[in-house]
């Protein structure tokens, strides 16, 4: 069964019952594309969404997990190796906030070595979800360098999950092609739903980013009542309908992800 809802964002291994959630999902008609934030659990993530069809599972590490020290350049070396064979990866990226201050030349570094990677081994049809806080203009620089910005057979969907760089900097990725995934949080805030009013149709996702806190309860009921808040918002912020939201949203996410 196509899904009729799609979580462009979500985090089931943060999850507190993610073979529940994941479940459920399949029964209510929700697709998920299970963002990882550590590539030693990627092969359970993979090994999970090929029991449920509707989940799609992605390689990732979070900068969250870099700048702390829960991994390092072993699991940079895993997330390449895996990433080499992999069209999903998510997520990814740079965190410049003031509470990883120091870690910036390390998650660079590993986000070049990513980016190398990809190169290296092209693969049509890859799909990369991207955490970009206070680092867009350096996360727009790096994909540019390594050539994943230019429009080829083999360009990466780039996905900017919940933006929130400066306007100069939404502009250039909107300019870029990217696709932008919004959530709840996001339509929270003034520069929010800015974004969200100026990111064309047919570059929009909405995501969830469950759980809010890890080992958080979410079931899919949840997930998909958050993505339809976001949808309504966005069509009130568009001043269009609801359903129009909703339909171009989904095409978008058939455009990008194989559906099984």
């Amino acid at each position: 069964m196509e899904p009729r809802f799609f979580d462009t964002h979500c985090h089931l291994d943060l999850m507190l019952s993610p073979d529940a959630a994941a479940s459920e999902s399949a029964a209510l008609g929700l697709g998920l594309f299970d963002c990882g934030v550590d590539p030693r659990d990627f092969a359970a993530a993979k090994k999970r969404a090929s029991r449920h069809p509707n989940i799609i599972a992605g390689a990732g590490l979070h900068p969250w997990w870099l700048a702390d020290g829960r991994c390092g350049p072993a699991e940079v070396n895993l997330l390449c190796e895996v990433a080499d064979q992999e069209r999903y990866i998510g997520e990814v990226g740079l965190d410049f906030s003031a509470r990883f201050a120091g870690s910036e030349p390390l998650q660079i570094q590993a986000l070049d070595r990513l980016c190398d990677a990809l190169v290296q081994y092209p693969l049509a049809g890859r799909v990369i979800s991207i955490h970009a806080v206070r680092s867009a203009g350096t996360v727009l620089d790096a994909l540019e360098s390594y050539g994943l910005l230019t429009p080829s057979p083999n360009s990466p969907a780039i996905i900017f999950h919940w933006f929130s760089g400066t306007s100069n900097e939404f502009d250039r990725a909107r300019n870029a092609g990217c696709y932008f995934s919004v959530n709840e949080r996001m339509l929270a805030t003034k520069r929010g739903r800015e974004y969200a009013r100026q990111i064309p149709l047919d570059r929009l996702l909405l995501e969830t980013d469950a759980p809010a806190e890890p080992q958080a309860d979410a079931s899919a009921r949840q997930l998909i009542t958050s993505l339809k808040s976001a949808s309504l918002h966005i069509a009130e912020l568009k001043n269009c309908a609801e359903e129009s939201v909703e339909s171009t949203v989904l095409g978008n996410s058939h455009s990008i992800f194989d559906f099984n």
